[in-house]
């Protein structure tokens, strides 16, 4: 099959329709749009749909792109994304997006949720009690990355070199990362993908390119999770994430 074929299957198995023709106000522009992306992006790589739409609204929650976002919340139930799943996805943006966002976020597929009547909330996934957020938040912290972080910020007063790594701990992995909904391999393969789609490059990819990789992700994984993000975050955050990337996966 040629790309506007393949962009046909592929439009109809995320939305359950067909791709824009002649309609609307921009047609030339969706045919664009919709034939790279669906045509080619989405078969390229063997990510399959589920991954790849979680992908795809993390990233649209990164940018807080919100129509498109509601579109993709339905496409990933449409493909079997369960809806903790979804929510997992987009709870694990909160560290690096900060909370405004992702409430925002939120909103829009607790949205699509009550038009599916999916009952809400949601049930928990929490794992912990309150008062083991730092050892656990540890123990994961120092699976995936290491003790890298020890000793960074030591340049900071007494107060602060005390609560910045413990915030780090206890807030990105103890909150989140000990969560159930999402096994440690898509969580890790998610958190890259929200650091390219910030533009982070350098020390940030790095990093995360070497804790999606301990989570089980291959070389072949990882890039194709970038450059499925591609169309919704643009070519310079791809290439900037790859230069980056590139330099760990040169050197295993």
């Amino acid at each position: 099959m040629d790309r506007i074929e393949l962009c046909r299957e592929k439009f109809k198995e995320l939305f359950g329709g067909e791709p824009v023709k002649n309609e609307g106000t921009d047609p030339e522009f969706m045919r664009i749009l919709q034939r790279f992306i669906f045509g080619e992006i989405c078969y390229t790589g063997d990510l399959d749909n589920q991954i790849r739409e979680l992908i795809t609204i993390v990233v649209l929650a990164v940018n807080q792109t919100l129509p498109q976002l509601k579109a993709h919340t339905q496409a990933s139930l449409n493909v079997g994304c369960t809806p903790v799943e979804i929510r997992e996805a987009i709870y694990q943006c909160a560290p690096f997006i900060g909370f405004p966002k992702t409430l925002n976020a939120i909103a829009v597929i607790n949205e699509v949720f009550t038009e599916q009547k999916i009952a809400l909330p949601i049930q928990s996934q929490e794992t912990i009690p309150d008062d083991q957020r730092y050892q656990a938040g540890l123990a994961v912290q120092e699976q995936f990355y290491g003790n890298e972080w020890k000793g960074r910020y030591e340049w900071l007063t007494e107060e602060y070199a005390e609560a910045v790594p413990r915030f780090l701990t206890e807030f990105c992995f103890g909150d989140f990362a000990t969560r159930t909904g999402l096994d440690a391999k898509r969580r890790e393969l998610l958190i890259l993908v929200i650091h390219a789609a910030l533009g982070c490059a350098g020390d940030q990819i790095k990093s995360h390119t070497k804790g999606a990789m301990k989570a089980g992700n291959t070389p072949d994984t990882i890039t194709g999770a970038l450059l499925h993000a591609m169309p919704y975050m643009g070519f310079p955050r791809l290439l900037d994430a790859l230069n980056a990337v590139g330099e760990i996966l040169e050197g295993e």
